[in-house]
């Protein structure tokens, strides 16, 4: 069974599968992005053991790479592996983090406040769409879509990993705007 989600670290995604010999594309997410190999071996989502077999890069990208992993010689085995995220227990992980340094799975799942301490929702995810990261805010409450905030200090100028929050500069990011169109 897998661990608790603060137990272990995601350092990696599958993507798509690459060529008919089972190898696969995979989205390094570890400083070095090559060092994900160092890892091994890795496991999915429920604790299942991956071993990476050689990582080559993807040209014009630094993170990105097509693998050849563990059992996987065909095409179809290594489409279903699409997707596929992977973890490493976090006392494997070799990082040494600063005072104000954090892991992104140290604050996935946070309470997101307003700078008045009000609750707006919760922090769900990062995203990085080549312009830096981007945080994705679920509301505390409603059925509104989430809202995507530049993870830069202007906009989020508090990260407080022991007290699970993180505060929004514009914290109006779920109040109504009457002027918006209704669904």
């Amino acid at each position: 069974m897998a661990e608790n989600r603060r137990d272990r670290v995601l350092v990696g995604e599958f993507g798509r599968a690459h060529g008919v010999r089972g190898e696969v594309r995979l989205k390094s997410h570890t400083g070095d992005p090559a060092g994900i190999i160092k890892y091994n071996p890795l496991e999915n989502e429920g604790g299942a053991p991956v071993v990476l077999l050689g990582l080559r890069p993807v040209s014009g990208t630094s993170d990105m790479f097509v693998a050849r992993v563990e059992g996987v010689s065909s095409r179809e085995a290594a489409e279903a592996l699409t997707r596929v995220q992977l973890y490493i227990p976090r006392d494997r992980l070799q990082v040494e983090l600063e005072e104000d340094e954090f892991l992104q799975a140290d604050v996935i799942g946070a309470r997101v406040e307003n700078e008045a301490g009000d609750v707006i929702g919760r922090l769900v995810a990062f995203h990085d769409f080549g312009g830096g990261d981007v945080i994705e805010i679920a509301p505390a409450a409603g059925r509104r879509p989430s809202a995507l905030v530049p993870f830069t200090k202007a906009f989020v100028p508090v990260v407080d990993v022991p007290g699970g929050r993180i505060v929004v500069a514009d914290g109006s990011l779920f109040d109504d705007d009457e002027n918006a169109p209704r669904e």
